[in-house]
């Protein structure tokens, strides 16, 4: 009669789950004579393997714990055949035990590890995948063809596409099967895609203005990286008090998502008090009515004025959306007036003047199919006019108060903007060139050409700094909000060099230029301008600045002869915008500038 041991454990491969059969039968006959509790203490005198082909016995029994010479022990042999079972190659393991006399003639038991390997990988395939090629997600998987199905390595290759879709932002995306046939596999992955897009709670704001910043439709792929740009973008129009998001699944539907926008409005007209004072300009205040959702649908509105020495009146009306099928227009009107405005040539007041212009202005403009890609034409009338020229200096140059008239121009502008659309902060580059010709078409006084090119360039320097051993203070500065370089060139000429008009011509100095100059200090038909600063943020809503500008703008541009000032700065954040202040050393003077938002 036998004395025979058996338990397995076995496996139907099936992503969805794993089907455990474990049977434990344990039947030891020994002699009638001995003493009952011997019949429990049975040496281990062998132990094999069985049923191995591709995987050694050596690595199997490596695994295990049973050992020759120690006593049978039913917990340890189940922990043994978990512990096979658990490496991922085999689909049934079982164990058999059966007499075995010693050499001395003492009796033991031989214990044999019967497996069944998992069959050797002929083909990966996979289905369902269109972000993907299948030879990208093939890149995360390190179970190859040729070698034996491992099911814990191929659960590890699973978790680690199902990680790549997550990490580009495609969260929905899982693997819904795996079938095993022979030594075929083959993968099927779900990436649900958008169904309905609902929009509800708005009662003024059309659905069209609020789904073209959401830019989703349905059939499109749910990506979570630009939904939550998109919607950023939209809470960012200033039109919603909330924004909130749902998502459904529709009945039997595990491949599509309804998207269910509710919106929470706020009034968007707004009447503002104007306060400001320049050390040329003096103090000046005004009123301004605008409303940035113009009949709730996104048209920017907005009429006021500003008194005082430097005196402005305007009506401006816009539509600034613009993509590759919808134009952007704007359309306005200014009259302007300055009183005792000093001229300044080569850097050297001359005297002083007054300043009248009255400006209408109209621009139509689109993306192009590759959105990276736009341009914009503008028309403009300007009817310029200067009196009144005292306190000049002796020996005085005035080579600006016979330019007045009306000046027609055109203006066309190409522009590439490949900054990242997803982040919270700008990075990447923008590059934009202008031409600007002025026509005697229509009662214009003037006709000359200028063309300018400008880049503007922005990196994060978080990375750059720690490997310099610089610590980041006290966490101020983090990925959302990075330590950040701002860089911006600009060049431009013309085709006439001293029959340039005065109001045609490019000008250096003041906040937005040459900051440790006065506004105009350098005019001319060549300009050429850089600006740097570095930004350090000091927390969420405080930041401060470092700058350097250079360059110059001459008739006879030579390029040795450049102006350049230093400073520093803060910029604030609060509820009217990015509050600007910067201190700038020149080469004859300090300056201090305040003012809204970033230069460039």
């Amino acid at each position: 009669m036998s004395r025979f041991f058996s338990l397995h454990k076995t496996n139907h491969w099936k992503f969805r789950g794993l089907s455990l059969l474990l049977l434990l039968f344990l039947t030891v006959l020994l002699p009638s004579a001995g003493r009952a509790e011997d019949s429990q203490a049975v040496p281990v005198t062998v132990v094999g393997v069985a049923g191995n082909s591709q995987v050694t016995s050596e690595y199997i029994l490596g695994i295990i714990s049973t050992k020759v010479g120690q006593i049978l022990d039913r917990e340890v042999l189940q922990k043994d055949i978990e512990a096979i079972y658990d490496q991922g190659f085999f689909s049934f393991v079982d164990v058999d035990l059966r007499p075995e006399t010693a050499q001395d003639g003492s009796e033991g038991v031989s214990v044999t590890f019967f497996v069944q390997e998992n069959p050797v990988i002929e083909s990966i395939t996979f289905e369902g995948n269109t972000i993907y090629t299948s030879d990208q997600l093939m890149k995360e998987v390190f179970s190859q063809v040729g070698t034996v199905f491992n099911r814990a390595f191929f659960r590890n290759d699973l978790d680690r596409i199902q990680e790549r879709y997550h990490k580009d932002g495609y969260v929905m995306v899982r693997v819904a099967d795996v079938q095993v046939q022979g030594g075929d596999i083959r993968v099927t992955i779900l990436e649900p895609r958008v169904g309905n897009v609902i929009i509800q709670g708005n009662k003024r704001t059309k659905d069209y203005v609020i789904r073209r910043q959401i830019k989703l439709k349905e059939g499109d792929l749910f990506n979570v990286n630009h939904f939550r740009h998109h919607l950023g973008k939209l809470q960012g129009l200033g039109y919603f008090e909330d924004v909130n998001v749902a998502f459904d699944n529709p009945e039997d539907r595990d491949d599509v998502v309804d998207l269910i926008l509710t919106v929470k409005e706020k009034r968007t007209a707004s009447i503002g008090v104007n306060v400001g004072y320049g050390s040329e300009s003096g103090l000046s205040g005004g009123l301004t009515y605008g409303d940035t959702n113009l009949s709730g649908r996104g048209y920017n509105f907005e009429v006021g004025f500003d008194e005082g020495d430097e005196a402005s009146y305007w009506l401006t009306l816009s539509s600034p959306f613009m993509d590759s099928e919808t134009y952007a227009w704007r359309i306005g009107a200014r009259y302007y007036t300055y009183d005792d405005r000093y001229y300044y040539r080569h850097a050297v007041r001359q005297f002083e003047f007054d300043e009248k212009t009255f400006s209408v202005y109209a621009g139509l403009g689109k993306k192009f199919k590759n959105e990276d890609w736009s341009w914009f034409l503008t028309l403009r009338r300007q009817d310029t006019s200067y009196d009144d020229v005292h306190n000049a200096i002796p020996g005085y140059t005035d080579d600006l108060t016979m330019w007045e008239g009306v000046n027609q121009t055109v203006e066309f502008q190409l522009a590439w903007d490949k900054r990242n659309p997803y982040l919270s902060y700008p990075k990447g580059l923008v590059w934009d060139t202008t031409l600007e010709q002025a026509v005697k078409a229509l009662g214009g006084d003037y006709t000359y050409l200028k063309y300018w090119t400008q880049l503007r360039y922005y990196t994060p320097l978080n990375g750059l700094f720690n490997s310099l051993g610089l610590d980041n203070i006290e966490g101020t500065w983090t990925e959302e909000n990075p330590l950040l370089l701002a860089a911006r060139v600009r060049v431009g000429s013309a085709t006439k060099d001293e029959g340039l008009p005065a109001f045609a011509r490019y000008s250096l100095g003041g906040m937005n230029s040459l900051r440790g100059y006065n506004s105009r200090s350098f005019e001319g038909s060549n300009v050429i301008l850089g600006n740097f600063e570095l930004r350090v943020p000091i927390s969420d809503n405080f930041s401060l600045v470092g700058f350097y500008d250079v360059g110059n703008a001459d008739y006879n541009m030579d390029w040795g002869d450049l102006h350049d000032n230093y400073g520093v700065g803060v910029r604030v954040k609060t509820p009217f915008g990015n509050l600007r202040v910067d201190y700038a050393h020149g080469e004859e003077e300090n300056r201090t500038y305040f003012g809204f938002g970033e230069m460039f």
